[in-house]
């Protein structure tokens, strides 16, 4: 069988490089740079997760600062876009295609395996920090369904027992 996966580039995915200690003052500093920006809370918010690898609680207040919004504006952005974090991700992050193809295809039978293997759900991350298991609602690889990224790289036609092997390699 032949290898089905691609390596992508995604700001908003975390793979094993090592991320910022939240800081205040950087955190400040992104948003300050970045306000000028029309609609420039999204992008405000990538950079944020893109130099710390989730948006911590405190950033909040500063982007809100930053563009006159009120802080339930900025938490509803955040809670809105599944891509956002609001807690460090683990050392690897595996994401899961939640969309129509996939999901026709033996995506749930899939979520369920992944659930049960590394003990923990979609949204969380195993006890020991090693992998964060999230949804994504497409990542543009419908013929191959169904899909999954292992940090940056991008798996089709993952069954069960290929993504048991595919964690393997990162373990």
């Amino acid at each position: 069988m032949r290898d089905e996966s691609v390596s992508v580039t995604d700001a908003t995915q975390a793979s094993t490089r090592d991320f910022a200690a939240w800081e205040p003052g950087r955190a400040e500093t992104i948003a300050t740079a970045l306000a000028h920006l029309p609609g420039a809370c999204l992008p405000i918010l990538h950079e944020l997760q893109d130099e710390f690898g989730y948006i911590h609680q405190d950033a909040i207040p500063i982007v809100a600062e930053a563009l006159n919004l009120s802080r339930a504006e900025v938490v509803g952005v955040v809670s809105f876009y599944h891509d956002f974090r609001q807690a460090p991700p683990g050392e690897h992050v595996v994401r899961i295609c939640r969309g129509e193809a996939c999901q026709s295809m033996g995506g749930e039978a899939l979520v369920e395996h992944l659930e049960t293997s590394l003990a923990t759900k979609l949204g969380d991350t195993t006890s020991d920090g090693a992998i964060s298991l999230s949804a994504a609602y497409c990542l543009g690889n419908c013929a191959l369904s169904p899909a999954m990224m292992v940090d940056d790289r991008l798996h089709g036609r993952v069954t069960p027992e290929r993504a048991t092997g595919l964690l393997a390699t990162i373990a």
